[in-house]
């Protein structure tokens, strides 16, 4: 884990973000024109660092092409379903990525430890994925999976943090008191699921979370370099010449509804 003591300083990380979002603008606008098809995962320990690294990839893209998905729990017609259904529906077409905020791994973790699911559809869930996942591939979508570990006292003080900052309070779930109290249990479910799911085709990537400023860049540096985007060339647009009508006047600004100037 890194040394909280050499957290990255706040101008150096700002400086890497911005030319690390520049190659993610770059890398989408391929996407977007090559039909490539993308998917990244992101699970892991609660206050880890997935979401606050998932909004510093987004943020710059263009969300008809980048969506994030964060499912809630199913609803009683889905938990009807095949497991992988109402997952399904998320996946990109051609031209989009797409990042999920927790997954089908929901399975793997906080159900098989809490006990939302039986021992026969839990093993049923780590016989499938791999196939699953392939058949995937097969189709053409690339899978990314990371994984975001965070040491426990670490975790420990972020949860004290979001629940005594009003701002961050709503991050704080009846789930992290048991995510807390089954660190054990969450390792070892975790252990098994990479063992049983972390396939060549698609293998589990492990993000160093005690440090958020370097999660985030090594995480977006390292999405880079697996997605093979080139250049887009451009075709040349002149801008034209504005039409004025000269019988066109525009209406008295005083007489439209101006948000008050507060700052």
């Amino acid at each position: 884990m890194a040394d909280q003591t050499q957290r990255l300083p706040k101008a150096e990380y700002e400086k890497n973000l911005a030319e690390l979002q520049l190659e993610l603008v770059k890398m989408l606008e391929w996407i977007r024109h090559t039909g490539h098809k993308l998917v990244v995962i992101f699970e892991g320990r609660d206050a880890a660092g997935k979401g606050s690294t998932i909004a510093r990839i987004a943020d710059p893209l263009n969300p008809r092409f980048c969506k994030v998905t964060a499912l809630p729990k199913p609803t009683e017609r889905e938990k009807t379903q095949w497991y992988f259904q109402r997952y399904v529906a998320e996946l990109p077409s051609g031209g989009e990525m797409s990042l999920f905020d927790r997954s089908w791994y929901n399975r793997a973790g906080v159900e098989r430890v809490m006990g939302f699911c039986t021992d026969e559809e839990y093993w049923e869930f780590i016989r499938s994925v791999p196939e699953f996942e392939r058949m995937l591939i097969r189709s053409g979508v690339q899978v990314v999976k990371y994984w975001f570990s965070v040491s426990d006292d670490v975790q420990e003080q972020r949860f004290k943090d979001r629940l005594a900052n009003p701002a961050k309070r709503w991050k704080f779930s009846d789930m992290d008191v048991f995510s807390r109290s089954m660190w054990t249990e969450y390792s070892r479910a975790k252990d098994i699921m990479m063992e049983h799911t972390s396939i060549p085709e698609s293998p589990w990537w492990v993000v160093d979370g005690d440090d958020k400023r370097r999660a985030r860049l090594n995480t977006i540096s390292h999405l880079l370099t697996l997605v093979p985007y080139g250049p887009v060339e451009y075709s040349a647009i002149e801008l034209p010449e504005i039409t004025r009508d000269t019988g066109y006047q525009r209406p008295p600004i005083d007489n439209l509804n101006w948000i008050p100037r507060t700052f």
